[in-house]
């Protein structure tokens, strides 16, 4: 029996470790050859002597169990590194199927306290390399679909999150990216779709790395017990929409973590105004709007907060 991924090639970005690494892992363990993007170099150990960086370490893993892999060391967020991944999949194994989009930095810090730097970091990381990636993986599908004369294989998964769902406090910049990879993955889906490509976009809770600090209050799990808070949790829903049978799946937006998955459903108009004349005046504004609010509670934004309180039943 074949497996749900055979004969297909995947990169996954961000993949040396944490999320990124459980992603890469799934997608093998289903069949799927893959590219395991990390940013960085490989280090050295206490004697000098070169060492493998997370990227090697997790194709090492991959090869180990029976699979086929191959690192890529470059950064995402800078446009012509992220053509030489794109390309990287295509030489090596004959085309590209799957993009998973996962690398990603946090520097959390108010509005008011963040610097230029901290701003354009995350938005350049998340955002732009969400971005870069896939503009290129989209040349590669839209080509071969004009060779071929029809629709082929692709799937686009990028990772949001729920501090954009949400709105999270201390993180204006990780929230803004993450709302613009929405965007982005909405875009795409409907772009790339006769050429027979979907972009889905995940929100997943996790405990890795670079969530530590954030998931610091959250109780960890007795000897023995799968943290809700694993990786592991995430990895199959991005298996299950790299895969064929996901082939209706497209546009969307799921939480997932802690063996729950939720489907978010786009957003709703709650009320319409029409202006009795040619354009609305401010009076007749605050004729209409003022009354509606002062029914509404000031805690009622946006921002989807119960989201938070997802959990498995």
């Amino acid at each position: 029996m074949s497996l749900p991924l055979e004969g297909l090639s995947a990169i996954v970005t961000g993949a040396g470790r944490g999320l990124g690494r459980a992603e890469a892992l799934e997608l093998a363990r289903l069949g799927a050859s893959v590219v395991v993007n990390d940013y960085g170099q490989p280090g050295r150990d206490g004697s000098g002597t070169a060492s493998s960086g997370p990227a090697d370490d997790v194709v090492a893993e991959i090869v180990a169990a029976g699979g086929t892999a191959v690192a890529h060391t470059g950064d995402v967020a800078d446009f012509a590194q992220a053509r030489a991944l794109v390309a990287l999949a295509a030489d090596t194994f004959g085309k590209l199927d799957i993009l998973v989009n996962n690398a990603g930095i946090l520097r959390d810090r108010m509005v008011f306290s963040m610097t230029e730097d901290e701003w354009d970091s995350v938005i350049r990381v998340h955002l732009k390399g969400h971005f870069n990636t896939t503009h290129f993986a989209s040349v590669h599908w839209r080509e071969r679909s004009k060779a071929a004369g029809g629709p082929v294989y692709g799937r686009i998964v990028n990772t949001s999150s729920e501090a954009f769902l949400a709105g999270s406090a201390g993180q204006p910049n990780y929230a803004a990216a993450k709302g613009g990879i929405v965007g982005l993955t909405t875009s795409t889906a409907l772009a790339l779709a006769k050429y027979g490509v979907t972009a889905n976009a995940i929100c997943p809770r996790a405990r890795t790395r670079m969530t530590e600090d954030v998931f610091a209050g959250f109780g960890v799990p007795d000897a023995g017990a799968l943290d809700s808070l694993s990786p592991e949790h995430v990895a199959p829903l991005v298996g299950y929409l790299a895969s064929p049978a996901a082939d209706r799946v497209n546009g969307q937006l799921l939480v997932v973590h802690g063996g729950m998955v939720a489907v978010v459903e786009r957003p709703c108009v709650s009320a319409q105004f029409d202006t009795g004349n040619d354009v609305f005046t401010f009076k007749e504004l605050d004729a209409v709007l003022t009354p509606y609010y002062a029914e509404r509670s000031p805690g009622q934004t946006f921002a989807a907060t119960e989201v938070l309180g997802l959990k498995r039943r």
